[in-house]
């Protein structure tokens, strides 16, 4: 799995204007500088975030843009989501249908559970951390991420126990002496 530089970059943005007095606007030029983005690229993730309703505008000679919402109300999942689409959605398999318009495993995907699964722990893991996590120094960061590390197996298996039963497999017997 690989971040985007849309996903990346716009954590990034939003970190600074987290990190900002809350009370006056930071300006885009700002943003690109401290982020060592052009004002260009730091404009359009800002203004994607703002779409989505995470930040606003603020107009004027002392405009810039400031969160929409307290630091501790933004999980990192609404941003990843502001900025792209999930891992693993609803309209997955139809857009990975190959030639045809319907995927050939359609009827009984082996690949399905294991993209949904993949998506949910990546999706609950970004919910499970705020903004306001976000503005602790690297070893404070690596404490709070070791939980969820621990919790992992048992949220595979929940994840697994809620798909049904896993199909089986047809043994292929391969002629010997070939």
């Amino acid at each position: 799995m690989k971040i985007t530089a849309l996903e990346e970059y716009g954590l990034r943005c939003m970190m600074q204007l987290a990190f900002a007095d809350s009370s006056s606007p930071v300006t885009v030029s700002l943003v690109a500088e401290r982020e060592g983005l052009t004002t260009e690229y730091a404009g359009k993730l800002l203004n994607l975030l703002r779409q989505a309703g995470l930040v606003e505008s603020v107009r004027g000679r002392n405009g810039g843009f400031v969160l929409a919402h307290t630091a501790d109300e933004i999980n990192l999942a609404d941003i990843v989501r502001a900025l792209s689409n999930d891992l693993f959605d609803t309209e997955y398999c139809e857009r990975h249908s190959g030639a045809g318009e319907v995927c050939v495993h359609q009827g009984g995907c082996v690949l399905r559970p294991i993209w949904s699964t993949v998506s949910a722990i990546v999706a609950h893991t970004l919910e499970s951390f705020s903004l306001m996590d976000l503005m602790q120094t690297e070893a404070q960061m690596h404490g709070q991420m070791q939980p969820h590390l621990e919790s992992l197996p048992a949220r595979i298996e929940q994840a697994r126990s809620s798909e049904g039963p896993r199909p089986r497999l047809h043994q292929v017997e391969i002629p010997s002496g070939t």
